[in-house]
């Protein structure tokens, strides 16, 4: 019965291994496709990475805002053009899942642009919608 339960145990957790393994490669998928939209300045195609939802949250140095459209709305008051936007890379230092269909995301941004280099660090929250990987909150600082 020992052996039975020990198989049992090591097949379970050799799946839920494979699938965090499977999960994990693809929010990381969801990350660089936003990267490579936002360096093409296409702020739609980077936008599909975010839960398409009044309740998607995004937190910034102005505090709170709801929405995917709202969300989109001040990415583009912000960031208006291409050099406003200029080349973005991430350094992702964690993705931890809280359950198998909920994972944090810790990680830092970097713009270069022509004339400064901002930077910072974000922490999201994705959750799997519908097959698919969706930030649903954001805090960027």
């Amino acid at each position: 019965m020992k052996k039975i339960i020990l198989l049992a145990l090591l097949v379970w957790g050799n799946t839920a291994w494979a699938q965090s393994a499977k999960d994990k490669t693809a929010i990381l998928t969801v990350l660089e496709n936003q990267r490579q939209a936002w360096n093409k300045a296409d702020m739609e195609a980077y936008m599909q990475g975010y839960w398409k939802s009044d309740s998607l949250l995004f937190v910034g140095k102005s505090g709170p805002t709801y929405g995917w459209q709202k969300t989109l709305d001040n990415y583009k008051r912000g960031y208006p053009d291409k050099s406003a936007m200029g080349f973005l890379t991430f350094g992702i230092k964690k993705v931890e899942f809280l359950a198998k269909d909920v994972a944090f995301v810790l990680g830092s941004w970097n713009l270069k642009r022509e004339k400064d280099e901002p930077k910072g660090y974000f922490t999201l929250l994705l959750k799997k919608i519908d097959g698919q990987w969706k930030v649903v909150a954001d805090h960027s600082s």
